[in-house]
């Protein structure tokens, strides 16, 4: 999704992030249980990955966590929710239409943020949860296929974006335009096909989509889950980390300086109720 505007910026509540970890952590142990009773393929994916090799953990900064599973795994996920013990609820567009995201979360149903409120989205604290899927072989098909993801990727965005969030000049002009020609549900539909035209067990590479064509993975990298301890949990990750990390992060060992270093920054946090109990937060 873009970037934060000033005032975003400037709106930010504070939090204890080892309290939200905390919180994390419960998620990533309780699908780790789910996908092991139920025969499911998961990986620890692009930071979180990374967090456990380099941290074994969480990235000190870091106030989310990424799993990703093959495609066949991940629906399988979505056509099972009581697998998810309660309050834990996988959460995704094909069984909630007021998502605005082409990935699914699993989130603490018991628990409330709001990550960005021009997106008019309330939910719990979350990890993100991204397909897998195959990837063309031609350089050229490549790049037309990740465009046309790209494309209906930002008209998502500008569908549920708030249009007046710069004002009521040209700048709402494009999200009114997309609401006019696009619809929520045809978006997300458009997009899960691109995503699903090549197939995972049939491709030699495979990709999260949503970090586009930096996303693109060799399988035989990825693998078999391999176990990593994360936090003193044994969770499963990818099973070649060296040449995954560093063909996403380049010298994965480097600490960034700190004015490199991103969190997430909510609008808004409660740990202690539902973000059903919190739904008069989006009319502030």
């Amino acid at each position: 999704m873009a970037g934060r505007t000033k005032k975003e910026r400037n709106n930010m509540v504070e939090y204890d992030i080892k309290d939200v970890q905390g919180r994390i952590i419960r998620i990533l142990n309780v699908v780790d249980g789910v996908c092991r009773e139920h025969g499911l393929t998961y990986y620890l994916w692009a930071g979180t990955m990374l967090g456990a090799v380099r941290h074994k953990g969480f990235i000190p900064w870091d106030d989310d966590a990424d799993i990703a599973m093959p495609r066949e795994d991940y629906e399988k996920l979505i056509s099972h929710p009581e697998w998810m013990p309660e309050p834990f609820e996988f959460i995704c567009a094909e069984n909630d239409g007021d998502y605005p995201l082409p990935f699914a979360k699993i989130q603490d149903g018991s628990t409330t943020i709001i990550e960005r409120m021009h997106l008019k989205y309330l939910g719990g604290i979350y990890i993100d949860v991204f397909p897998l899927d195959g990837v063309p072989a031609g350089k050229l098909a490549r790049r037309c296929h990740f465009a046309r993801y790209q494309f209906y990727k930002k008209v998502l965005y500008y569908i549920y974006r708030d249009p007046y969030k710069h004002g009521h000049g040209p700048s709402s002009w494009i999200p009114l335009l997309c609401r006019r020609l696009f619809t929520q549900d045809g978006v997300q539909k458009s997009i899960r096909k691109i995503m699903m035209k090549y197939g995972y067990d049939s491709s030699e590479q495979v990709a999260d989509y949503d970090d586009g064509m930096r996303g693109i993975t060799d399988k035989n990298v990825i693998g078999k889950p391999a176990p990593y301890m994360f936090d003193g949990h044994e969770l499963l990750g990818v099973e070649r980390y060296d040449a995954y990390l560093s063909n996403k992060y380049g010298d994965y060992m480097t600490i960034p300086k700190a004015c490199d270093r991103h969190q997430h920054k909510f609008h808004f946090v409660d740990l202690d109720h539902s973000y059903r109990e919190n739904q008069d937060m989006m009319g502030q």
